[in-house]
């Protein structure tokens, strides 16, 4: 059953990881998941792009990894590729704006399956809402070199224009070069969590550096 409040709960830190992050290792993928796991991350996403890994490979990744969520009562979402959100069945599917309608998401995934949405304007934002989405992934904050297809980096600025015209009700989570130096930025615009790629997978110890996000998120 999809719920909206436990999805924003667990959304404060919310990491976004895939092979490219760890060396095209499967091995260090899980390694790396299951510290920031261990360090309070409450989403994760599987976004494996540029995969080395055959369908199946990725598939066996997924397993595992969701397998690490439900012992950490974890939110599992994947990104862009539905079948294999299906196949997982995953908490949660995360599609872009250049991906398939909302209304042929939701055809495919059922009624129980989250769908997460990429925005960068308000307009693609209220289209989403709209549409009936979960939740929002707003950005990019700032410059980044983790996410290729990030966009012009909007701010928390931009952050702020969504939320005051999507209201309070949508979850929103702010991605794009986020830091433990500017995360607090992020949450003072209005976003529910912070959505990480290489400031936990690039850490020296992940799991500490998902610890210090959650403590900032805690304290906002």
């Amino acid at each position: 059953m999809r719920d909206r409040q436990r999805l924003r709960e667990k959304m404060g830190v919310y990491f976004v990881i895939g092979t490219q992050d760890c060396g095209y290792s499967s091995e260090k993928t899980v390694q790396t998941v299951e510290a920031a796991l261990r360090g309070g991350v409450g989403t994760l996403q599987l976004r494996d792009k540029g995969s080395k890994l055959t369908a199946q490979e990725q598939y066996e990744l997924g397993i595992q990894l969701q397998q690490l969520c439900r012992e950490h009562d974890t939110v599992f979402f994947v990104n862009d590729d539905v079948d294999l959100a299906i196949r997982l069945q995953a908490d949660g599917v995360h599609v872009g704006q250049d991906d398939m309608t909302l209304s042929e998401v939701r055809a495919k995934v059922g009624s129980e399956m989250y769908i997460g949405v990429s925005a960068g304007t308000v307009e693609e934002a209220l289209a989403a809402q709209n549409g009936g989405v979960d939740c929002i992934g707003v950005g990019a904050m700032f410059a980044t070199r983790s996410k290729a297809d990030a966009g012009e980096p909007i701010g928390p600025v931009g952050l702020e224009e969504i939320r005051k015209a999507v209201g309070h009700d949508l979850p929103i989570v702010g991605i794009g070069g986020i830091t433990l130096e500017n995360a607090t930025e992020v949450l003072a615009a209005g976003a529910d969590g912070v959505a990480i790629i290489s400031a936990i997978s690039r850490a020296e110890s992940p799991e500490k550096a998902a610890q210090a996000l959650q403590r900032i998120v805690r304290t906002r």
